[in-house]
């Protein structure tokens, strides 16, 4: 029987070789794992599975670009998948929602707002963010990037970076507001 890396390492021989049958066994080992990053970044279930097949197929076309000295097999597909998402939400957003904004005041969410909420209806809310804020928010809180960083992989400034970050969490705390009152 083979060890989980011996495993790991003919299914990416096997996707180098374009066969099927492994692109089919990396697909479905990492499927729920990157479903999910998607799924944060993205307003409906249609779109997380177009983001993440289209990751996928980055993944296929790049995988002789792997190096598992440098990362490993689980980090670098989400690395791409992550990319996939960001190319999504700005391919679907006009150039003027990645304008130059002025940095926000900042607010804060109390921190057991979350603890109150099943993931589900955090994840429901954070989907009705506009998805330039929704993507700062996911890259920032669930991802953990620097603003610095995040301007980078969006092409903004760290200040848009913090406004959009700001703008989500005054969405979803107004959003938290109106639930816990029932409206």
């Amino acid at each position: 029987m083979l060890n989980e890396q011996e495993n790991i390492n003919q299914i990416i021989s096997g996707c180098k070789n374009k066969d099927r049958r492994a692109q089919e066994l990396l697909y479905r080992n990492f499927y729920r794992a990157m479903m999910t990053i998607c799924v944060r970044y993205t307003q409906n279930e249609a779109d997380a599975i177009e983001v993440l097949n289209t990751g996928f197929y980055k993944v296929y076309e790049n995988i002789h670009a792997y190096d598992a000295r440098k990362a490993t097999l689980y980090t670098w597909i989400r690395t791409i998948v992550i990319n996939s998402c960001l190319n999504f939400i700005k391919a679907r957003n006009s150039k003027s929602a990645w304008k130059e904004l002025d940095q926000a005041a900042g607010v804060h969410l109390p921190p057991d707002v979350f603890a109150k909420m099943s993931s589900a209806d955090i994840l429901r809310l954070v989907r009705q963010l506009p998805p330039a804020t929704q993507a700062v928010f996911n890259l920032y809180v669930m991802e953990g990037f620097s603003h610095k960083e995040i301007a980078q992989m969006l092409g903004i400034s760290d200040g848009t970076s913090k406004w959009h970050l700001s703008e989500a969490r005054k969405t979803l705390q107004n959003l938290i507001t109106k639930e816990e009152q029932g409206t």
